[in-house]
């Protein structure tokens, strides 16, 4: 699954499924955890994560399920330049509590020089596409309260609040959509 999407002051961009384990997807993630890991202490103790908490974390952010057959990762990649990666967003497939398929949304994340352009709606778009070809009929995400950005991606492209669906450490704030 590939698309390009040109997007206004930033050339055009390839959507495409990417090897999760590749250095550069590594490379891609771990941006997102140092960005997401220095909201969090910036939020409740007003600093950047140290190196050391960085370090510590990144081995316990689980990505390995990103890939087939448990799930699939996507990049969005410089047309004119393929080594520049833009943002990411993983899938996981899953059984909710009625035993029922569903997709999981993960680390939606878009580079800080490229956000403002609509690279998050152009991935959240394919994964929503990628869970249509599952074959499943609803997606879920758990977020925290302080990625106000993203909370506000999802509810423009249809997702609605609903009730805790995981225990999750970092989880507070639960979306779902429906896909039809």
């Amino acid at each position: 699954m590939t698309s390009e999407r040109a997007v206004p002051g930033q050339g055009s961009w390839v959507i495409e499924l990417a090897d999760v384990r590749d250095a550069a997807c590594e490379a891609l993630l771990r941006d997102y955890y140092v960005d997401v890991s220095d909201r969090w202490y910036q939020h409740r103790e007003g600093r950047d994560s140290t190196p050391e908490e960085i370090e510590t974390g990144l081995p316990q952010m689980r990505s390995d399920d990103l890939a087939p057959p448990t799930g699939e990762f996507v990049v969005a990649r410089r047309a004119d330049d393929s080594a520049v990666l833009g943002g990411c967003v993983g899938l996981r497939l899953l059984r909710d509590d009625t035993g029922a398929r569903v997709a999981e949304l993960r680390r939606l994340y878009v580079r800080p020089e490229h956000r403002g352009a609509g690279l998050g709606s152009a991935l959240l778009a394919t994964a929503e596409e990628i869970a249509r070809v599952w074959g499943v009929s609803a997606m879920r995400l758990d977020t925290r309260l302080d990625l106000e950005e993203a909370r506000a991606l999802y509810v423009r492209h249809g997702w609605v609040e609903v009730p805790a669906f995981s225990d999750a450490f970092y989880a507070e704030v639960w979306y779902a959509k429906p896909l039809t």
